[in-house]
This record gives C-alpha cells, sequence and structure tokens, in this order.
C-alpha cells in the first residue's frame, strides 16, 4: 500500500524559506499552483486527455502525444493504493510498487554494499571549509497543517510524471534523451526549442574501473542548462552506454531556475543521430524505468538545502557510484554518512560493456544553449577555474573503483585528458598526491558567452 503521499509538501516552499532566513541563507522557493490535483483524480485525467487540448504545447503531432499518455499510464500501473499531495508533485510510492520494481520484476529488496573508501591522503591544508548540503526532506521540516515533509520507511519520493511536463518536448524520445555528445551533436528540443551543441569542462582517465566518488561543490547557476556530474562510460558508437550524475540547471525543471540532483543512464548513446531505436534506451532520475530506489531521504529531481555563493560558504555533496555484483548502485552522502540511494540492474544495459565495468571516468561540467543566437550560460559558479577558492566550481576526493568487491578502497584518479573551450569554459586538475587532504581535485567552468 502507498504511505503518505508528501501530504507534506504543500507548505515546503515557505517552510524551506523561513528556514534558510534564520540560517542566513537565500531561501529556495517552488511555486505554489493552487490547481493541485490529487492523485486519484490524476490518472483517469490523463487516460481522458486528447491532443486537442495541448495544441499550444511543443508535441510534434496526435501519434507523439498518444506515446507520451501511453508511457505515463504505463509507468504508474503497479501503483496501487496512492494519496497525493505536492512539493512541485512528488508522491511517495512503495517500493516495490516503483516502475522499475514493477516492470522489471526485481522481486526481494536488495541489501546494499558499503561504499569504497578514499586512499590515503596526504596532509597538507585545504582550500578552504566546505559545508555539506542536504535532501530538504531529511530537515525535520512541516507543513502549514503540521505534516511531515518527508516519506515513510518503505516508500520512496517520486516526481509526479505528468503531460504539461511530457508535452514540453517535441516528442518522447526527445523526453528520454540527455544529447551527451561530440561536436555537431544536439540535445533534444525541450519547449521546441534547438539546442546547440553542448561545451565541457571536464577531465577524464581511461581505466577500466566499477564506478567512482567525488565531492561535489554545489551552485546554481542562471542557466537553460548547465551541470556537474560524474560520467561512467564503456562501449563506443552506438553501444556507448553511461551512469551519470550530479547537479543540474535546466529549463524543463519547475524549480524556478534551481539546481537539482540528477541522474541518467543511456544503453544506446543517448538514441542520437544515426543511433535511434524505438526501444527503451535511458533517462534522467525515475522518468522510466530503470533506476530502483530504495532510500526515502532523498529527492531525485529535487532542490537542495543550500547553495554556494561567491566568497561566501561553499556548499557541496559526496556521490559515489559503484557496481557490485550487477547492479550500479548510487552513494550520496550530506551530513552524517553516505546513505545507498538505490540502484540500476545491469539488465538494462542489456550485455553491453557497462553491464560488466565501465572504461573511462569523468568528473566536470557541461554546458548548452538554445539556436536562437543567446550565448552560451555560465557554467558552475560562472567563474573560471584560476578564480580558485570560494570564487570558482570544484570537485574533490576524485577517486575510481577498481574491483567489484563489498567495501574496498579506491584509486586516486590520475586525470590527464582534458574537454574546454577557451574563452567560455576551462578546467584545473590537480591529481594526487599535489591535492593534499582533497587527494585530486579539479577547479571548472566559466561565464559562457560566444564560442
Amino acid at each position: 500500500m502507498l504511505a503518505l503521499s508528501l501530504a507534506v509538501l504543500i507548505g515546503l516552499p515557505a517552510v524551506v524559506a523561513r528556514y534558510f532566513e534564520g540560517n542566513g541563507q537565500q531561501p529556495i522557493t517552488i511555486d505554489n499552483q493552487p490547481d493541485f490535483i490529487p492523485f486519484s483524480q490524476f490518472l483517469p485525467q490523463v487516460q481522458h486527455a486528447n491532443f486537442t487540448e495541448y495544441n499550444d504545447t511543443a508535441v510534434l503531432s496526435e501519434a507523439e502525444f498518444q506515446r507520451m499518455q501511453s508511457h505515463v499510464l504505463y509507468m504508474y500501473e503497479g501503483v496501487h493504493d496512492r494519496d497525493s499531495v505536492r512539493v512541485d508533485y512528488v508522491d511517495c510510492i512503495a517500493i516495490r510498487e516503483q516502475p522499475t520494481y514493477y516492470h522489471l520484476k526485481l522481486g526481494h529488496i536488495e541489501q546494499p554494499p558499503n561504499v569504497t573508501s578514499r586512499g590515503e591522503r596526504e596532509g597538507h591544508d585545504t582550500p578552504g571549509p566546505s559545508r555539506s548540503a542536504d535532501s530538504p526532506l531529511k530537515l525535520g521540516l512541516k507543513d502549514r497543517f503540521g505534516n511531515p515533509i518527508s516519506c515513510k520507511p518503505g516508500y520512496i519520493p517520486m516526481k509526479r510524471l505528468t503531460l504539461e511536463y511530457l508535452t514540453n518536448f517535441t516528442t518522447l524520445n526527445d523526453f528520454f534523451s540527455k544529447g551527451r555528445g561530440g561536436p555537431g551533436r544536439e540535445r533534444p528540443n525541450p519547449q521546441g526549442v534547438e539546442w546547440d551543441v553542448h561545451k565541457w569542462a571536464s577531465a577524464f582517465q581511461q581505466v577500466e574501473n566499477f564506478g567512482g566518488n567525488s565531492w561535489i561543490n554545489l551552485w546554481s547557476p542562471k542557466a537553460n542548462f548547465s551541470l556537474s556530474q560524474h560520467w561512467y562510460v564503456g562501449g563506443s558508437g552506438c553501444s556507448t552506454q553511461t551512469v551519470e550524475g550530479g547537479w543540474e540547471v535546466g529549463s524543463w525543471w519547475p524549480t524556478n531556475g534551481q539546481a537539482v540532483l540528477f541522474i541518467y543512464w543511456t544503453n544506446h548513446n543517448y538514441n542520437l543521430s544515426g543511433c535511434q531505436t524505438t526501444e527503451m534506451y535511458g533517462c534522467y532520475n525515475l522518468d522510466c524505468p530503470g533506476f530502483a530506489q530504495l532510500n526515502n531521504n532523498w529527492y531525485i529531481g529535487g532542490i537542495w538545502d543550500h547553495y554556494s555563493t561567491i566568497n561566501g560558504d561553499q556548499w557541496g555533496f559526496e556521490m559515489q557510484w559503484k557496481l557490485y555484483k550487477d547492479k550500479w548502485w548510487l552513494f550520496l552522502r550530506g551530513r552524517g554518512e553516505y546513505e545507498a540511494v538505490g540502484f540500476y540492474p545491469s539488465s538494462i544495459y542489456k550485455g553491453g560493456q557497462i553491464a560488466h565495468n565501465a572504461s573511462l571516468v569523468a568528473y566536470g561540467g557541461e554546458a548548452s544553449r538554445m539556436k536562437d543566437g543567446s550565448p552560451f550560460p555560465p557554467m558552475g559558479s560562472g567563474k573560471f577555474p584560476s578564480d580558485g577558492w570560494s570564487r570558482a566550481a570544484f570537485q574533490n576526493t576524485i577517486f575510481w573503483i577498481p574491483r567489484d568487491e563489498n567495501d574496498g578502497v579506491g584509486e586516486w584518479t590520475k586525470l590527464g585528458l582534458e574537454s574546454k573551450t577557451p574563452g567560455c569554459y576551462d578546467i584545473n586538475i590537480t591529481n594526487f598526491p599535489a591535492g593534499g587532504d582533497w587527494g585530486t581535485y579539479i577547479y571548472f567552468g566559466g561565464p559562457g558567452g560566444t564560442c
């Protein structure tokens, strides 16, 4: 049966704003919608929706609208007992009823492995103190009716997948795509607007690995698309497969331009030109069967309780991806210890490279602009890496995982390959042992512009 939904979350924007004001931080807000639709009315409305009601959206055709409609209904086939309220429409779903467990028939709840620990570090001082951001679901907040803003154990927060959200995209494939590629590759079409090629400030190591780790400095630049993340990559060409995650600002996230926690997977090179398939090939977050979430504390696709500021406090979180016994586990650490959030079962990679191990690790930033003559947006903090501590974005404690094992010790990355765009984005790499207590780290980003 379904737990309390986030009946809880109607009052979150005001509550979180007061929390931040009391802690000297900028308030985070999410617009309230007075026409909130209870879950009991939601699916019947989807079933009876028709294309003519969405003429003013970006959806390309009636056929694409019907594909989107079918996908929404498919995603909720296994959800029976439910009751929901919102923070940007979040429902608490029983673990066994979430789409990945239901459609992939995963069976019993898995016992998470332990994380892989970092290796020995040199003892020099770090550039400055960093603070741990966290999920708003862990703050012990209550809504204006006194309901706790959280999901009960055994239930996970899942962003409601609506036609209003999907029809911001021209096709269902555009909705699923992330669009990472080399020069000349284009993003999908949120809001029906074409995207220019992507630009990166990222660092790589080609090494057989079972995942990796970094502490990710958290910013929220004003951008249509900008992120800081990990990539674990295997295969090549249309067989390119990835496991990814970090924070992202995207014009399609309904969070007033605030950065969100995101994850992404692809088993078929993002379905880019020349690699198209009608089969499921990947998606963000919980937007298709793929990621099995076990932890009720983390809202994937949700905002954070703090963001860094120029010359101010530097906030962030630690992320680890770990392939262990045919599952790519996600661990997150805010304030406190690492928590196992969930996993991608290797079956979604259909026997490809990532089902066995990755062959490349990458860390850094990515940004894109719309093809309307606008400049490329800021990446990271919007400052170049040469600006350094408390001004430029960074990731530290960057290591890769050498074996498929519980526990274990990571290997510090030796980052040597780079992708950057002079004039817009840059990256500075410091490999262990020169990184001292930060191990291996990077500063990256820039203001964007015309490049």
